[in-house]
C-alpha cells in the first residue's frame, strides 16, 4: 500500500479515517502492559493481540492504521535500559501493522508514529535532534507509508525540533498537537491535561500562537490530538483559520491515570459521530481517535461516509 489513495482523497476534499488508540485497546483486550513503556512492548510480548487491534480498526473502516511505536522512541528506550532493542522493536511493530494491512481487501496505509515520549523536554537540542532523526530513519527504512509526528504533549521548541528533523524525510509528514482549556483564563492553550483536574494540566502558550508558529514551518497536515473531545471542535476551528493546509482531529476519550487509562466521561459511538460531524464542519478532513477511542467509535464515523 502506498499513500496514493489517502493523498487523492484529501486532494478531492474527502474525509480520511484514521484508527483509534492502540495502547488503550491493547489494555482492554488483556495484552501485557510494561510498567515503563505501557503498550510499547506488545509487538514483542503480545504480537497476536497487537495484530488483533490493527485488524479491528481496519474492520471498523479505518483507512490508516498507526504503528505501535509511540512509546518506544530512542530516548525512552535509553531511559529505561532497552536501547539495544530500539530498531528491532520498532521494526517488529511496523511488520505487524503491515501484516494486518496486507490481509485487508481494501487499501490500507500504515503510519509510523514518532513521538516525544521520554524525557525530551529536559534535553538540549544537541541531544534531542539525533534521536528524532534516528526514529524517523528506523520507521522510514521499515517501509511506513507516512509519518505522524505525535508531538502532542511537548513544549513549542520541542515541536519545532521534531518538525525540523522531519524536513529531510522523503515521506508525507503529519503533525499532531494537543490542547486544553485554561479554565481560569477561558482560553484554549497548547498543552495537555492529564486528568479531570486542572492541577495536572500543563500549558505552554495560547493554541493560536503556537499553531501560528508551527504552520509557518510545516505545510503538511496538522491535527488536533490527545485532547478532550469537548474542546476539539473549537480547536479545529482555530487551526483551520490559521493553517492553509489539511487539518484533522483525533481526540482522547477519558484520562490517563497510571497504570491504566480510565474512561471517565465515556461517550457513545453515536455521540462521537455527532462530535466528528462538527469537526468536519469546521474543516477537518482527517478524523480518528486517540487514547480511549476504540473500534466501535471508528466504525461509527466511517460507516456514514463523512464527506466535506
Amino acid at each position: 500500500m502506498s499513500y496514493n489513495l489517502v493523498g487523492e482523497k484529501l486532494k478531492t476534499n474527502g474525509v480520511v479515517i484514521l484508527d483509534g488508540g492502540n495502547g488503550g485497546q491493547l489494555e482492554l483486550i488483556g495484552a501485557k502492559m510494561d510498567q515503563k513503556l505501557w503498550a510499547g512492548k506488545c509487538a514483542i510480548d503480545d504480537p497476536d493481540k497487537m495484530l488483533q487491534v490493527h485488524e479491528s480498526y481496519i474492520n471498523a473502516g479505518a483507512d490508516i492504521i498507526t504503528s505501535n511505536t509511540y512509546a518506544i522512541t530512542p530516548i525512552s528506550m535509553k531511559e529505561y535500559g532497552y536501547d539495544e532493542f530500539t530498531s528491532e522493536w520498532n521494526e517488529e511493530s511496523v511488520k505487524i501493522a503491515f501484516k494486518a494491512a496486507n490481509k485487508s481487501k481494501r487499501e490500507i496505509a500504515v503510519a509510523g508514529s514518532v513521538s516525544t515520549a521520554g524525557s525530551w523536554d529536559r534535553l538540549s537540542e544537541e541531544d534531542i535532534k539525533p534521536n528524532f532523526v534516528e526514529h524517523l530513519k528506523i520507521l522510514k527504512n521499515a517501509g511506513v507509508d507516512l509519518i505522524i509526528l505525535e508531538a502532542m504533549t511537548s513544549k513549542d521548541r520541542t515541536v519545532e525540533n521534531i518538525v525540523e528533523c522531519s524536513n529531510n524525510v522523503d515521506l508525507p509528514i503529519w503533525l499532531s498537537i494537543s490542547c486544553a482549556m485554561n479554565k481560569y483564563e477561558g482560553k484554549l492553550m497548547h498543552g495537555y491535561q492529564e486528568s479531570i483536574s486542572n492541577s495536572k494540566a500543563k500549558f505552554y502558550d495560547t493554541l493560536e500562537n503556537s499553531l501560528s508558529k508551527f504552520s509557518k514551518m510545516h505545510a503538511g497536515p496538522i491535527l488536533i490530538a490527545h485532547s478532550d473531545i469537548k474542546v476539539t471542535g473549537e480547536a479545529v476551528r482555530i487551526l483551520k483559520k490559521i493553517h492553509k493546509g489539511i487539518v484533522g482531529a483525533y481526540p482522547n476519550n477519558g484520562y490517563f491515570e497510571k497504570p491504566k487509562w480510565k474512561l471517565i466521561d465515556d461517550i457513545s459511538p453515536s455521540k462521537y459521530l455527532e462530535e466528528a460531524k462538527s469537526w468536519v464542519s469546521n474543516g477537518a478532513q482527517i478524523i480518528g481517535g486517540c487514547c480511549g477511542v476504540g473500534p466501535d467509535k471508528i466504525k461509527a464515523i466511517s460507516n456514514l461516509k463523512l464527506k466535506k
